[in-house]
């Protein structure tokens, strides 16, 4: 179980680990591992005190629905400290991921590294957070994380087959878990 879940983590698709677990005897459905993962309930760690933060969202498409991918980013380490599904991009929304995000971690001095969006800035001025616009530079970061979690739902097409965001936002927590141990 715990070899399924590492080969797994390590970015082999479900059907490339089956075939690895074949090879030491062990016969499993690709669902069995996928039950794995997620059972374990792997989660980044909380508490990091980063200097800056950069924070992005994008689009991520789960069955024929579109949802709004939220990420905050340590650039120093690149490692991933907190993500959210949502069905929409409000305002709203965007205060509650930087509640969440202050709920796990020391980020009430960093420096907040955002882009153009409006939601964003709104959020850290309502949480009265330090922010700079940066379109480049250490915000990239977030743009590396972005690129490989879109190129994995990409290459696995049906990785996100009838999924519900509930269970997309549990294996993005496993997914950061996973970057940050590789880092």
């Amino acid at each position: 179980m715990k070899l399924g879940i590492q080969l797994h983590l390590a970015f082999l698709s479900l059907s490339n680990t089956v075939s690895i677990l074949e090879i030491f005897g062990v016969e499993r459905a690709r669902s069995t591992v996928h039950n794995w993962v997620h059972k374990a309930n792997l989660q980044p760690e909380s508490d990091q005190n980063p200097d800056h933060v950069a924070v992005d969202e994008t689009v991520i498409q789960l069955n024929d629905e579109r949802y709004w991918l939220y990420a905050a980013v340590d650039p120093e380490t690149n490692e991933l400290l907190h993500t959210k599904i949502e069905p929409t991009r409000t305002n709203v929304l965007a205060h509650a991921f930087f509640a969440e995000l202050r709920e796990k971690h020391d980020v009430e001095t960093a420096v907040f590294l955002v882009d153009g969006a409006a939601p964003l800035k709104d959020a850290c001025q309502r949480h009265g957070l330090d922010f700079r616009y940066e379109k480049h530079g250490n915000r990239n970061s977030v743009e590396r994380v972005f690129c490989e979690v879109k190129r994995r739902t990409t290459s696995f097409s049906n990785y996100f087959s009838n999924a519900e965001a509930d269970t997309t936002d549990n294996w993005l927590q496993t997914f950061a878990f996973a970057c940050n141990q590789l880092i």
